[in-house]
């Protein structure tokens, strides 16, 4: 039997089935109303024309074929100025609505959300910022209360609304996470670490630290602190893409990150998704709502 040449590469492996449900990420908008010392984002505030542009988005999310699970976050968007107004569009279109909030918004704004979504909530991801969050037994209890108030609206011919904490697991906070999931374990709240980034990359954690990160479910409870793709088949493109608050798409969070593989306006008539599965072109994924959702091929080590 004649042996592989040396520079041969393996064959990746195969897309995984088309994936019934696509997934939208949607950065709807750059505002918010705090100012984490470890954020990455660049904060503007333009509410004048987001309140003008939510019926051109509304109108082109009408326009993608099937149900899609559109992925709301910001900036912070509870303080988007038609929030519950796209949410209510976007559940009429058929479609589902998860957000991902710092979940320091009322009770009553978060009940009009509730209201807006007709049961059509698929996650409600809370981004706990220990800076500006003293009373994790507080906070753990508003959001039972919710989870309550979102089972009790809930569609039964949907999957069920899941609610979840997460926390960007910086080196000052990591010694504390431990301590801060048990909070949460004890109000059957799911809780997820997720590492920290500097100029685009998870930062070098110490084998000890990446240990302590990898005993708490590693990033979003995935087993693992950095993803790779590359070369692999995926879905982004196709049933994921990702969304700014100009209405620029994406095909995935590294292409944004390094504005390549532009999709063009999703506001155009003319927009368009690409028909299959496509390769991966970066080493480092931190994509991980199509991992969770089996876009890619899961790679031991990835």
């Amino acid at each position: 039997m004649p042996r592989p040449l040396p520079h041969a590469r393996p064959k990746p492996p195969p897309a995984p089935p088309r994936p019934a449900e696509g997934v939208v990420s949607w950065n709807l908008n750059t505002a918010c109303n705090y100012r984490c010392s470890y954020c990455t984002q660049r904060f503007k505030e333009d509410r004048g024309r987001w309140a003008r542009d939510t019926p051109r988005f509304l109108a082109a999310f009408a326009r993608l074929e099937g149900r899609w699970e559109i992925k709301i976050s910001g900036g912070e968007p509870f303080v988007h100025p038609t929030l519950n107004e796209i949410v209510r569009g976007l559940a009429e279109l058929g479609h589902r609505v998860s957000i991902v909030t710092n979940f320091s918004a009322k009770r009553d704004k978060l009940a009009s959300f509730v209201e807006a979504a007709g049961g059509r909530v698929g996650i409600f991801s809370c981004s706990l910022h220990l800076e500006y969050v003293e009373d994790l037994s507080e906070f753990a209890e508003r959001l039972s209360w919710l989870r309550g108030e979102l089972l009790a609206a809930a569609d039964p011919e949907l999957p069920a609304p899941e609610v979840c904490v997460t926390s960007v697991a910086t080196r000052e906070v990591l010694p504390r996470l431990p301590e801060v999931a048990e909070v949460f374990r004890a109000a059957d709240l799911r809780f997820k670490v997720q590492p920290e980034k500097q100029n685009r990359d998870v930062i070098r954690y110490t084998p000890e630290e990446e240990q302590q990160l990898l005993a708490l479910g590693g990033h979003n409870l995935t087993g693992q602190i950095a993803h790779g793709f590359l070369g692999a088949p995926c879905w982004a493109g196709s049933r994921y893409f990702i969304l700014d608050d100009e209405g620029t798409a994406y095909r995935c969070y590294p292409a944004r990150r390094y504005k390549v593989e532009r999709m063009g306006s999703f506001l155009s008539e003319g927009f368009r998704l690409a028909d299959e599965a496509e390769t991966c072109l970066y080493r480092y994924c931190n994509c991980t709502v199509p991992i969770a959702r089996g876009m890619m091929p899961r790679a031991p080590g990835g």
